[in-house]
């Protein structure tokens, strides 16, 4: 198995760690840095890629039309950015996660279409044969991706099973003669359809499992054009609008069986794994594309004069900026620590990519409100960039894995390692005079949690203070993870308030302690804080924001109105009505 996948069975994961109570700083410390070489190629790729897009991209038109021109598709292509994450060893550029995140970065503040054209391709289109491929496989369509003759995309979803994959009704049946598979079914919201010259579909199998017949998402590796696949019409959509997105539907598709994806009953894993990295690049896109939307504000706000002076100079303004500023920094931090978890290897990554791809969505959609807030009636306005920008981030919150989704992800995840322990204790005090050793070792760690607070020892002095704010987050978090399981036990899976409030926390954590890093290697690389006024005043900023936030999730698992509140849903759920009548209606 290769050493990038998350493989959250064997690797270490730092936020695994935090709901243990430990800082595991050894995978977020020192910040990463790309190689020379690949600093050099950053710069040839951006600025390549800059003086095409100059020429050739026209966000506001490719909206209108709701397509792109050959042009762009083929420009994609010549500048090599089709196969820029492909190895190459099978003609593409063998880009690192970090240098490919930030490429991606750059297309996502670009034109958002066209990240969503470039990400379908490479971040989850081919990025199955690219980790579970045999190299036969590789060789027939990597060789073929990398230059953009093929287009790839990724069929997962369908009309009754969106995050829910093993709900799915798509099926492939061996043939009699076991040299293929026959294919039945429906995918939907498939981004890249219409370009695409091959699909990773996923699909049930039957499997004999102990005598009997049971039914195994399967991956498989299908050619676009085989006869019985069928595109649907364009989807409609509120906002990436020249992004192809369409149903695909399968109707008996003899799948050669050379292009089944890993093994039987693999394709659950290799969709996570997939999904794992693909988050990465819609989470760089997603900052990046923050960054833009308020630099078009910025630009607005000294020109825009009120009261006679520009509105740059109102507080409430200046708010929305340094905000912004703060948690872009934030975000940033974060995904680079993920993409150097994801190169070096080793290393479980997928709650780390989850927590990047929720708080960089919400971001780039908040972000984009705000800088329409700040233009007032223009950015209401067509002729103006910001309403655009608005429409174009709110899917960023539903890809890959709605944010809801991966909030409780991110939790029972988190909680199932300190769950397995209290399981295994419970076994142990049936038979204790068997079990001393486990009890005594599970008594031993509860006294150092409650006691023994956890420590970053790699942070600069100049960040002790908030260093300690976040180590304490840590510790609160998993005194509290200890106390929920106590209570709920397994229940845990239904109370997705408390699992909301714990990935928030969990989430705030990874993106501050990403920020202490970020800092750190600022400070030293200044050579001094003082020489790093903007870094630390960022840092400072965001760390304090978000260990407000963890701290208010944290009360809120013992003190909160979460009955009040399920009884207000329930009540608008049975009677078909959101609320009381109005007093004029009733």
């Amino acid at each position: 198995m290769t050493a990038h996948l998350a493989d959250p069975e064997r690797n270490p994961s730092f936020t695994r760690g935090v709901f243990l109570g430990e800082i595991r700083e050894d995978l977020v410390f020192p910040f990463p840095e790309l190689a020379p070489s690949d600093k050099e190629s950053l710069t040839a790729i951006l600025d390549s890629f800059r003086a095409w897009a100059s020429a050739t991209v026209d966000s506001a038109r490719f909206d209108r039309e709701g397509r792109f021109p050959d042009a762009v598709c083929a420009g994609m292509g010549e500048l090599g950015m089709m196969g820029l994450n492909i190895p190459e060893e099978y003609g593409g550029f063998g880009a690192s996660a970090l240098l490919f995140s930030r490429v991606f970065a750059e297309v996502g503040a670009t034109d958002a279409s066209l990240a969503v054209y470039f990400g379908a391709h490479q971040s989850i289109g081919c990025k199955g044969i690219t980790l579970f491929g045999s190299d036969d496989q590789k060789r027939r369509w990597l060789t073929r991706c990398a230059t953009g003759e093929l287009v790839a995309a990724f069929c997962l979803t369908e009309a009754g099973s969106g995050s829910d994959a093993q709900a799915m009704r798509t099926t492939a049946v061996p043939g009699a003669d076991g040299t293929h598979y026959v294919l039945n079914g429906e995918k939907i919201w498939i981004s890249n359809a219409g370009y695409a010259g091959v699909f990773t579909v996923f699909a049930k199998v039957p499997l004999v499992v102990d005598g009997v017949v049971k039914q195994r998402v399967t991956a498989f590796i299908v050619d676009a054009h085989a006869p019985g696949v069928t595109l649907g019409k364009i989807e409609q959509k509120m906002g990436i609008k020249a992004s192809d997105t369409r149903s695909v539907s399968f109707e008996n598709v003899r799948v050669p069986a050379e292009d089944l994806l890993g093994e039987v009953g693999g394709g659950f894993k290799i969709a996570l794994e997939i999904l794992n990295s693909g988050r990465l690049g819609l989470s760089a896109g997603s900052a990046r594309g923050a960054r833009t939307a308020l630099d078009f504000a910025l630009a607005y706000a000294k020109e825009r004069r009120q009261f006679g002076r520009p509105i740059g100079t109102f507080e409430m303004i200046q708010r929305k900026f340094a905000i912004a500023a703060a948690e872009c920094y934030a975000a940033d931090a974060a995904w680079m620590i993920a993409a150097a978890m994801v190169d070096r290897g080793g290393v479980d990554f997928s709650l780390e990519t989850a927590a990047c791809k929720v708080f960089t969505s919400e971001l780039a959609f908040r972000t984009a409100c705000d800088a329409q807030q700040i233009a007032g009636g223009l950015g209401y306005s067509r002729d103006y960039q910001y309403e655009q920008a608005v429409r174009d981030s709110r899917i960023m919150l539903i890809f890959e894995g709605t944010n809801e989704v991966l909030r409780a992800l991110i939790a029972l995840s988190g909680l199932q390692q300190p769950g397995e322990q209290l399981k295994a204790l419970g076994r142990a005090f049936r038979d204790p005079l068997r079990s001393l050793g486990a009890i005594g070792s599970y008594l031993g760690g509860r006294v150092k949690r409650q006691l023994g607070k956890p420590e970053f020892t790699r942070v600069h002095e100049a960040l002790k203070d908030e260093a300690e704010t976040v180590a304490k987050a840590v510790h609160d978090l998993a005194l509290a993870v200890e106390k929920l399981l106590v209570l709920h036990g397994k229940a845990i899976i239904e109370r997705q308030f408390h699992q909301e409030r714990l990935a928030n926390a969990a989430i705030d954590i990874f993106l501050s302690t990403a920020t202490l890093s970020r800092a750190t290697f600022a400070i030293e690389k200044a050579g001094g804080a003082d020489k790093a006024a903007a870094d630390l005043d960022n840092a400072r900023t965001f760390i304090s924001m978000a260990m407000r936030r963890t701290r208010r999730a944290l009360r809120a698992l013992e003190k909160n109105e979460d009955a009040r509140l399920k009884a207000l849903a329930e009540r608008a759920l049975d009677s078909g009505s959101l609320t009381v009548a109005t007093p004029t209606d009733a």
